[in-house]
């Protein structure tokens, strides 16, 4: 026979032979004691699960939320634009459609070339530089109209032509060609063919070639060219036009030469989102910043605000990332330590099987061995089961497969280790454990006396530092919430025994026997019961930390809603006419209406008429007092309209105001605001550092009582805002109304018929304000830890409620069987394990709830929960009925144990249980 088949031969008898000792053996106790097995393995897969999965979905909220943020960027922040200006010489730039527009893509620092999807070249004369007129009205007369022109890549892909044709090189000596939107060309009466002359120091022809329409005007090759798609319209006297038209590059050299007026050279790159996750997020931000600092060219600048919005979002994240380690940690212990007792369960289960292999001369080692050889065969299957189920959650892997290996490995040798631990002293004598009471040994109060040491150094440190570090999350500071939990239940349940012997003393003096022996049994603080007592304090202590900060998170965002929009809605517009609320009063849903005009960087003057100077500028808002504190009122929202604003009324002096402080340091008792190019004297009566509906990032502002302004007829002050009261309000119908208002408004100004309003309205609600706060950013992520937080520590405090009913269940079997041969009814069996079980369980919740809710407070501003509270600081705020939701989930969890107990001790015999020299 060849050595190859002896082999072979060998290797197939060996493994026959472990086969047949695997299933003669360690398969067959793991038969045996299926429920053990089972719970243990159930905990492995959902520990390996929560490890995989809240990672991968925290990656995917993340990486949705930052894609969500850039997109929602204006075109200014999220493109990265090159920018030139200089005057022309009458030369055009060559090759506009090709190399122009991919000049610096390739020449970006690295990401960011991979990450360019459009890009766009343009030249550009502001319409600031260049005033139009032409032999015809209305160009010829009427406000003045200030035309810019713009040549750019990619408009004739996007738009129609509805007449004439686009913009060509004009032959010399003739007029430079552009083309207009159809809107402009309503507005100023242009058509193909029409000539007309823009000016600045010099003067160059133009001619309409064609006239055109956006085939999306939502696209972003249209974000610079607003004013070309939507002219700027007068609506006050005195007011000008503002519009742009469409050229190509030969017409903006030309017109740049004849009026001295510069171009302004630009090549914008817009990053494709789709491209970007949290991943790179560090590295594209240093590329941004490097790209911004480059002198691409001489007296060129780079504009953009991709890095800094990317920064801003990185904090948000790294915040919610630092307190969703804090809510992962204290579910990860909390689990451990279920996996802990689940073992510990079933090695005293089996406690008389490993002493009788003891006492047949089997070491230590060999039952390790024996606990190990069944943990194997389901354990790291489990763990591998709760992996895979993880990776099926959406989102970028989150690297936590090296915890998913120690999680395997903790859990097959958990069983085995404490079956070591549990057979080193071994004795076969018969004891009452009922009369036993544990006292601790000097090594065991010295390791908990530690671990209370180290807890409130982390609080120390954790208050210096923060969760969150320039080198990420810090493993021990997002425990330092666990372990506070760890010590005060390592506290409590050292105290707790002291008042219970106290009310057993009490009890004992009371008639009856059951409250006496229930109260007995607790004070015991048997070891049994102490670690499922220490694991329900702390995943308690994890859920109602969670529940906190999202009742305190939501709290301040209410907070912030309020100041922005302080009303069930806020209707928006360019200008309404003076009746306009009396038509909005009769929208359907419509209970209150306050009209409000408001404008930001308004002339704040004082001194004498003659010789006024200006001292700075604010942000001017103009309320109806009485109105508007109606409309809060019927609201419903939590803010203050100061009384001096609905008292004020109409006299010859100064209208009194509310003002920021930084306003009130500079007009020292009184100035003059402008309002739609009013001056109105006013007195300083109130000074708030906030005030509603100016938001909360508003630091010079002034507020006037309309309802106190000296009274013009045929100039009245114009509102551009409305706060509605009312619950369903017809929102079609409601714009509708203030199109119509806006309309006629323009058309006064104007002197004839407007088909479209210069800015049409918009409502924006309360609610809706509100929504946004809560996916916009990391929040997304931030709702996902506390949701984690609060549902896995509630489940998971539940599961420890049950080890509590079920750890000691053979021994109070025992008490009851005794009792019940010296006439224990059933009732008073099933008071009796209320009275033992419901003291200490209830304290250990309470001891739980009341670390949840004093964390917040303790740890403060470390959490970062400004972050996502825009402008509000977060006050810490316990929602009575969230935590009374959690305990009651808990009592809950000890109604359905108890109930599951009392079924088994009603089936148990007492002969099987009482036997003579035995135990169990």
């Amino acid at each position: 026979m060849s050595a190859d088949k002896r082999a072979d031969g060998a290797a197939s008898r060996v493994t026959a032979t472990w086969w047949r000792a695997v299933r003669g053996g360690p398969a067959r106790r793991v038969r045996a004691f299926t429920g053990q097995t089972g719970l243990l393995a159930a905990l492995a897969l959902v520990a390996a699960l929560l490890l995989t999965a809240a990672p991968r979905l925290s990656n995917e909220y993340a990486d949705r939320g930052l894609r969500d943020e850039v997109t929602a960027l204006p075109h200014l922040s999220r493109d990265l634009i090159i920018q030139q200006e200089s005057i022309s010489d009458g030369r055009s730039t060559a090759d506009f459609d090709g190399g122009q527009r991919d000049r610096f893509v390739g020449k970006l620092p690295g990401p960011l070339p991979g990450l360019v999807g459009q890009r766009w070249y343009g030249e550009t004369i502001a319409p600031e530089s260049l005033v139009a007129t032409g032999d015809q009205p209305p160009m010829n007369g009427g406000a003045p109209k200030l035309f810019g022109l713009v040549a750019q890549t990619g408009i004739t892909e996007a738009a129609d032509l509805r007449a004439g044709s686009w913009p060509r090189p004009a032959p010399g000596g003739q007029p430079t060609q552009i083309a207009v939107s159809q809107r402009v060309a309503e507005v100023l009466a242009l058509r193909p063919g029409t000539e007309l002359r823009v000016s600045g120091t010099g003067v160059a022809p133009l001619v309409v070639s064609g006239v055109f329409t956006p085939k999306r005007a939502g696209e972003p090759v249209w974000d610079d060219l607003r004013l070309a798609l939507d002219p700027v319209l007068p609506m006050n006297d005195g007011e000008p036009y503002i519009t742009a038209a469409v050229t190509d590059v030969a017409g903006t050299a030309t017109v740049s030469a004849a009026t001295g007026t510069p171009v302004t050279y630009s090549w914008r790159h817009r990053f494709d989102e789709r491209l970007l996750n949290t991943g790179n997020l560090e590295t594209v931000i240093t590329a941004v910043g490097d790209a911004r600092r480059t002198e691409w060219m001489p007296y060129s600048v780079v504009q953009t605000g991709l890095d800094a919005a990317l920064a801003r979002f990185g904090g948000q994240l790294a915040s919610v990332r630092a307190l969703l380690a804090v809510v992962q940690t204290g579910l990860a212990v909390s689990l451990l330590g279920l996996i802990v007792l689940a073992a510990g369960v079933g090695v005293r289960h089996r406690r008389e099987e490993l002493a009788l292999l003891r006492s047949r001369g089997a070491s230590v080692p060999t039952i390790g061995r024996r606990l190990l050889a069944e943990s194997v065969l389901v354990l790291p299957a489990a763990v591998f089961a709760g992996w895979l189920v993880g990776t099926w959650v959406p989102g970028r892997a989150a690297g936590t497969g090296w915890l998913v290996v120690a999680l395997a490995v903790f859990t097959t040798g958990v069983v085995a280790v404490l079956g070591m631990l549990d057979q080193r002293h071994v004795t076969f004598a018969a004891r009452r454990q009922d009369l036993a009471r544990a006292r601790p040994s000097a090594r065991r109060l010295s390791t908990e006396v530690a671990v209370v040491v180290v807890a409130v150094a982390g609080v120390v440190l954790l208050r210096r530092r923060g969760l969150d570090t320039e080198d990420g999350v810090d493993v021990f500071l997002a425990s330092v919430p666990v372990l506070v939990a760890v010590a005060v239940a390592l506290v409590a349940l050292r105290v707790l025994p002291w008042p219970l012997r106290l009310l057993d003393r009490l009890a004992g003096r009371a008639r009856g026997a059951m409250l006496f022996l229930g109260a007995a049994r607790a004070g015991r603080g048997s070891p049994v019961t102490i670690g499922p007592l220490a694991v329900l304090i702390v995943a308690v202590s994890t859920g109602v930390f969670s529940a906190v900060v999202t009742t305190t998170v939501d709290r301040a965002r209410d907070r912030a809603v309020d100041l922005a929009v302080p009303a069930d809605a806020w209707l928006t517009g360019y200008g309404f006419t003076p009746d306009t609320g009396d038509r909005l009063s009769g929208v359907a849903g419509v209970d209150a209406v306050a009209r409000v005009w408001t404008e930001g960087n308004r002339s704040l003057l004082t001194g004498a008429e003659a010789d006024a100077r200006t001292i700075g500028q604010a942000r001017v808002l103009v309320v109806d007092g009485p109105a508007f504190a109606e409309v809060v009122r019927r609201s419903g929202v939590d803010v203050r309209v100061p009384a001096v604003l609905s008292s004020a009324r109409r006299g010859d002096g100064p209208v009194p105001a509310v003002v920021s402080s930084a306003v009130a340091a500079d007009v020292a008792g009184g100035a003059a605001a402008d309002v739609q190019n009013r001056i109105f004297p006013f007195t300083v009566a109130a000074v708030a550092d906030t005030f509603p509906g100016l938001g909360t990032d508003a630091e010079r502002f002034v507020v006037l009582p309309w309802q106190a302004l000296p009274e013009y007829v045929d100039t009245p002050v114009i509102p551009n805002r409305f706060l509605l009261a009312g619950d369903g309000i017809a929102r079609a119908e409601l714009l509708r109304v203030a199109d119509d208002a806006q309309r006629e408004r323009q058309a006064a100004v104007l002197g004839r018929e407007v088909a479209e309003p210069e800015q049409p309205a918009a409502l924006d609600t309360w609610q809706a304000r509100r929504q946004a706060l809560e996916s916009s950013g990391a929040n997304q992520v931030l709702t996902l830890a506390f949701l984690v937080g609060a549902f896995g520590g509630t489940a998971l405090a539940v599961l420890a409620v049950g080890f509590a009913v079920v750890a000691d269940a053979r021994g109070r079997g025992r008490t009851l069987s005794r009792l019940r041969t010296m006439g224990l009814s059933g009732g008073q069996g099933r008071n009796l394990l209320v009275y033992e079980l419901v003291p200490l369980v209830g304290a250990a919740a309470l001891a739980g709830g009341a670390v949840g809710v004093v964390l917040p407070r303790l740890l403060g501003g470390t959490l970062g929960l400004s972050t996502f509270t825009p402008g509000v600081t977060p006050r810490a705020h316990l929602d009575p009925l969230v935590v009374g939701g959690v305990l009651g989930l808990v009592v809950l969890g000890l109604l359905a144990g108890l109930t599951v107990e009392n079924l088994a001790n009603r089936r148990m015999r007492l002969g099987e249980v009482l036997r003579v020299g035995e135990e169990n």
